[in-house]
């Protein structure tokens, strides 16, 4: 059974992006492994520390390269993705072999992005993450979720709309048809 692997972009406990991934992981479940690294314990990138990577570092590149799809779920800051999500990619970028790209865990996965956030619905953050993304030569998957918080922003659950419910159902057909 093919492993998808979410990756939320905000350290949050009970963040909007987190439990949006939540309803995603829930519709793939019965025909994929789903599952959701907790990146919180990385430090951030230093090259003088870079070989050998520190212990947290090691074990969530071997849950990235366990998997054969990400599923990232961006939240929105300044129109940007946040800075704990840049340092997790930014490690997933540094090869493993000390000048050898190619041994990188993040090059070329196959990648879901989706978020929720403020009036935007994170397309600000999402199109910078796919930029920075592309330059991994990663495959992105082009249906996307976004959801526009508006006046639920506040709320402690998140509640979908008839419309961000049908786009959520149709990335996931989109990520399950890019793994068949």
């Amino acid at each position: 059974m093919k492993k998808i692997v979410f990756i939320a972009g905000s350290l949050r406990k009970g963040s909007y992006n987190t439990q949006l991934m939540e309803m995603a992981a829930k519709k793939l479940s019965s025909a994929f492994i789903c599952s959701f690294i907790d990146y919180s314990d990385i430090p951030l990138l230093n090259q003088d520390k870079e070989f050998p990577a520190p212990d947290s570092v090691a074990r969530i590149r071997d849950e990235i390269r366990s998997a054969d799809a990400l599923w990232i779920g961006s939240p929105e800051y300044n129109h940007s993705y946040s800075a704990v999500l840049k340092n997790l990619i930014d490690w997933l970028s540094r090869p493993v072999v000390p000048g050898d790209y190619s041994t990188a865990a993040g090059r070329g996965r196959l990648v879901a992005l989706s978020s929720v956030a403020g009036s935007s619905g994170g397309s600000f953050s999402l199109s910078k993450l796919r930029e920075l993304l592309e330059m991994l030569s990663c495959t992105i998957i082009e249906e996307q979720t976004l959801v526009a918080l508006g006046s639920r922003f506040g709320s402690e659950e998140l509640v979908l709309t008839a419309e961000e419910e049908k786009s959520l159902s149709a990335e996931c057909d989109a990520l399950a048809n890019a793994l068949a």
